[in-house]
C-alpha cells in the first residue's frame, strides 16, 4: 500500500516537469512579443531570455528529481 502511494506522489511531483515546459513557453513567448515591438532592444535582452529559460528548466529538473526520490528512495 505504501509503495502505491509513493508512485502516486511521484506522479504528482512530475506535474512540475509539465509546468516547467509551460514556464519556458511563457518566457520565450514574452521575449518574442517584446522583440517584435522593439527590435532594437531585442539583442540586449537575449541574456535575460536564457536566464529565464534556465530557471524554468531548473524547476522542472528539481520536480523530476523529487519524483525519482519518491519512487525509489521512499
Amino acid at each position: 500500500m505504501e509503495g502505491d502511494l509513493a508512485h502516486i506522489g511521484a506522479g504528482l511531483a512530475a506535474i512540475g516537469s509539465g509546468a516547467a515546459a509551460i514556464g519556458v513557453g511563457n518566457v520565450a513567448g514574452n521575449y518574442l512579443a517584446g522583440a517584435l515591438r522593439n527590435p532594437s532592444a531585442a539583442a540586449s535582452q537575449t541574456a535575460t531570455l536564457f536566464i529565464g529559460i534556465a530557471f524554468a528548466e531548473a524547476l522542472g529538473i528539481f520536480a523530476f528529481l523529487v519524483s525519482l526520490l519518491l519512487m525509489f528512495a521512499v
